[in-house]
Order: C-alpha cells, then sequence, then structure tokens
C-alpha cells in the first residue's frame, strides 16, 4: 500500500506550472475556449435548428474528451520530466471510446453508491477515480481500469479527499485572483494529480 504527500504534490505541482506558464496559458485557452465557442453557436441555433444546435453539443463534448485526456498525457509527460506538446492534446483520441464506456460504468457505479448511502458514493467515486488515468498511461481494458484504479488507492481514500477538498480551494483561489489566477492554479491541481496518480501506481506489477 503506498502512501502520498499531499504537500509534495502540490508543491511538485506548482513548480511545474511555474516554469510551464507559457505552455499552459494557450494550451487551457485552447481546451476552454474551443468548447464554449461551440456551445455558443449552438445557444444561438436553438431556435432556428435543434439539429444544428444538438451536433454542435456534442462535437463539443468529444472535444472536451479528447481534450481531457490530452491533459492527463500531457500531465504525466511533464511528471515524468518529458517535454510536453500541443499535439499531446489530440494524441490519444483512440482511447475515446474506451474512455466514454468506462466514465459511464464509472458514473453507474458511483451514482448507485451515493443512492444507497452518500458515504459508499464518495468512497467509490474517489477510488475508482484514477481509471481514466490508467487508460491513457497503462492502456487498461474498461474493467480493468477500475479494478486498477480500486486497487492503487486502498488504504488512501481520506487522504485523497482532503487532497480533493485542497484542490478545489486552490482553484476557487484562482477564480478570485481575477481569474487569470486559473491559469496557474489548474496547472498545479492537473499536474499534482499525476504525481499522486504516479506514485499510488508504482505498486502495480504491469
Amino acid at each position: 500500500m503506498e502512501k502520498f504527500s499531499k504537500k509534495e504534490a502540490i508543491k511538485f505541482g506548482w513548480e511545474i506550472a511555474n516554469r510551464k506558464i507559457k505552455f499552459f496559458i494557450p494550451l487551457l485557452i485552447l481546451v476552454y475556449g474551443l468548447p464554449a465557442l461551440f456551445n455558443s453557436f449552438s445557444d444561438s441555433l436553438k431556435k432556428e435548428s435543434f439539429f444544428a444546435s444538438f451536433l454542435l453539443n456534442v462535437i463539443s463534448s468529444v472535444i472536451s474528451i479528447i481534450f481531457g485526456l490530452g491533459l492527463i498525457k500531457i500531465s504525466l509527460k511533464l511528471c515524468d520530466g518529458e517535454e510536453a506538446r500541443f499535439s499531446d492534446l489530440v494524441s490519444q483520441y483512440k482511447l475515446f471510446f474506451r474512455y466514454l464506456f468506462a466514465s459511464f460504468l464509472y458514473g453507474l457505479i458511483t451514482l448507485l453508491g451515493f443512492v444507497l448511502l452518500i458515504v459508499p458514493g464518495i468512497i467509490l467515486l474517489i477510488r475508482l477515480g484514477f481509471f481514466d488515468y490508467l487508460i491513457v498511461d497503462k492502456n487498461s481494458t474498461i474493467i480493468e481500469s477500475l479494478k486498477r484504479s480500486w486497487e492503487i488507492t486502498r488504504g488512501n481514500t481520506w487522504n485523497l479527499f482532503l487532497l480533493y477538498f485542497l484542490f478545489a480551494l486552490i482553484n476557487i483561489l484562482g477564480v478570485l485572483a481575477l481569474i487569470f489566477g486559473l491559469f496557474w492554479s489548474i496547472p498545479t491541481t492537473m499536474v499534482a494529480e499525476a504525481f499522486v496518480y504516479r506514485k499510488l501506481s508504482s505498486q502495480l506489477k504491469v
């Protein structure tokens, strides 16, 4: 059972965010700006064409998922001391459907946990939450990614809960800092999470 330090993870994330800020600013503008642009067009077309509006929403969702997988790849590369590139943002597109089905299963399982009681839902949310990292990093299958996430997070539920609480506070501070602070807070938490994943996944035999 591997343990991790919240302070160490956040410090590492902050150092990378500062060092790579010129990379992260245009990257995040693209990641959040492009889907927002499609959503804006979708809203303006709702009254004229429901199909066109729906299609733009689908495109926006697909782009967001591909970008999300790309951000995981970028975070892992930076965590490993490798050079990240803009092309990494779309490099994981082949994993789109695998992530989509795994995400659906993850959502269904955690929903059942919340239906039973709030606490089991939170535990499942945390314990299975690294499934996307395992898909990107280990090329895990849908079921395997959830099982491995459960395995590597054993004994770290409370520590991870506190970590994500700190992440929320950091990003709230980013919003309060005239929103521009998000260009530092988002990369900090993003890389810090990858750092924690690397620490926990070191126990995997494969």
